[in-house]
């Protein structure tokens, strides 16, 4: 899971692109970059780290340019070194940059196409510059000295017949105008909005709304499923559909997760779904005689405040806050290995004792996907006094691995995958676990916009909707994202020295 913003305007816009990725941080706190067309040139500037410590007045001063793209990255391979850094860029033809949210599932196959058949280099494994390359491939086809916006669509249609998976993309081409297009499943969110100024108009396309909300611009509409959208030198904004049977499935996951409360994606309150989420919920647990028992309500920070509120609400209980949250640790979801998760959430969580002494305590928490968090919580309130802990997921169980862009673990490493949920109870140490029923998460996210026919469910239900992952595929994936794997590739990856030429451009590579 990434966060990626592409912005079109009348003036400098790296101070908005740095804003932008601001907001998006949440999305991915692994690696950060920025690139900026000014007089035809890319000004680039990537590396690891937060937004915060990877741009300083140094590398603002080099990023000149009307239009720019940014990505935030979090790894959804596990791999992690600053050649891995978006955006990515080509020379050829006029001069490409993209950066890209989401995970292609075949890969492989494209870059031995690219290779054997478009003749096209790699510079690393990553499927974000294989679907690079796929589109200049395809822009040169065209073989036009200057590409027009069919040209632009018609590359992009190509793109939606070799490139499987999931999608977002943010792009330029260097002299000619900025890019943004999704997959024919809309998995991954893209939205897109302006704003007028006295110049004209502007416009900035991002993975969710909080983006535009910082920045003053309006909120359009979100891309369709195979849609792209193009704004030309002359600031002219096109669109058109390029997929030949699109559908619309958006991962549940943004809404259970990834996103920020206060986003709207695909007509959808984040804030209001998790509501809802909590309300059902609510009235599952009702129904149960540990009901009873109950004396306090409390979530663990933060994704899973809203629902815990509406539960809390729901049933008459007091809600607390049981556990104070370090802002300046990274999200547990995306540590490498077991021993940093474990460590981390002692770092992140320290439990506000007066709230958890001699009660029965019902945390609540958005999802429980390794368990090694709700664990060690369980284990932190039992220490601090919890007379007993019981425990509710927003969420459904985790059983199946995400194929999509979310670096969901191993199969093996997923709790739920294959035990019952009095068995994950015993796992955590919870002395009871609530999970959310998968119909009832489905009803609370599309309760906001009932246009919205399916989502991508496959983490809770193992049904992947791009229809082409097989037995083979889950196997090599399963392989690739076992801690052993993570930490090999962790340890391959230092020392790594890897850099593109580009005009004025500063790629950290320490």
């Amino acid at each position: 899971m990434c966060g990626i913003v592409g912005i079109f305007s009348k003036k400098d816009i790296k101070l908005d692109l740095y804003d932008a990725l601001t907001m998006l941080q949440h999305r991915g706190q692994d690696a950060a970059g920025m690139m900026t067309c000014h007089n035809g040139r890319f000004n680039q500037r990537k590396s690891t780290g937060l937004v915060k410590d990877v741009f300083n007045t140094r590398h603002m001063t080099q990023l000149k340019g009307n239009m720019g793209i940014g990505h935030v990255r979090y790894p959804t391979a596990g791999s992690s070194s600053p050649a891995l850094a978006q955006p990515f860029y080509v020379n050829s033809p006029y001069g490409i940059c993209m950066a890209h949210n989401g995970n292609l599932t075949n890969t492989e196959e494209l870059m031995t196409l690219l290779f054997n058949s478009d003749l096209r280099h790699i510079n690393t494994d990553s499927d974000s510059e294989a679907l690079l390359n796929v589109f200049a491939h395809e822009l040169l086809s065209q073989g036009k000295i200057q590409p027009s916006p069919d040209d632009i669509f018609e590359s992009v249609s190509k793109v939606h017949k070799r490139c499987k998976g999931a999608y977002a993309v943010v792009g330029m081409i260097a002299n000619y105008g900025m890019i943004a297009f999704r997959d024919p499943y809309g998995i991954r969110p893209l939205i897109y909005g302006r704003r007028e100024t006295g110049s004209g108009t502007e416009y900035i396309v991002a993975s969710e709304t909080v983006a535009m909300d910082v920045l003053g611009y309006e909120v359009v509409r979100d891309l369709k499923p195979g849609e792209a959208l193009y704004v030309d030198q002359k600031g002219k904004l096109h669109l058109k559909q390029c997929a030949s049977n699109p559908k619309l499935h958006p991962c549940i996951f943004e809404y259970v997760y990834f996103s920020r409360p206060d986003a709207v994606i695909d007509g959808v309150s984040v804030y209001s779904a998790r509501l809802r989420m909590g309300k059902k919920l609510a009235k599952k647990i009702k129904g149960l005689p540990v009901c009873k028992e109950i004396d306090v309500i409390i979530p663990i920070p933060d994704t899973s405040r809203v629902s815990a509120q509406a539960i809390a609400e729901e049933l008459g209980i007091k809600f607390r806050e049981g556990f104070m949250k370090n802002r300046y640790i990274g999200r547990t979801f995306i540590m490498p290995g077991q021993k940093e998760r474990k460590k981390s959430v002692r770092q992140k969580l320290n439990p506000v004792k007066a709230e958890l002494k001699g009660k029965n305590v019902l945390l609540v928490d958005d999802s429980i996907v390794r368990g090694t968090t709700s664990r060690e919580i369980i284990e932190m309130a039992r220490d601090a006094g919890a007379n007993k802990v019981f425990i509710a997921s927003s969420a459904p169980p985790v059983r199946h691995p995400n194929v999509y862009g979310i670096d969901m673990p191993s199969v093996d490493e997923l709790i739920a995958h294959d035990k019952t949920e009095s068995e994950i109870a015993d796992l955590i140490g919870a002395d009871f676990l609530i999970y959310q029923d998968l119909s009832e998460l489905v009803d609370s996210v599309k309760e906001g916009n009932p246009n919205i026919e399916s989502f991508d469910c496959a983490v809770f239900d193992g049904h992947y909707v791009t229809g082409d992952i097989s037995d083979k595929y889950l196997k090599k994936l399963d392989i690739d994202r076992n801690d052993c794997s993570k930490t090999l590739l962790a340890n391959e990856s230092t020392g790594v020295n890897q850099s593109v030429g580009l005009h004025n451009s500063d790629i950290d590579t320490e």
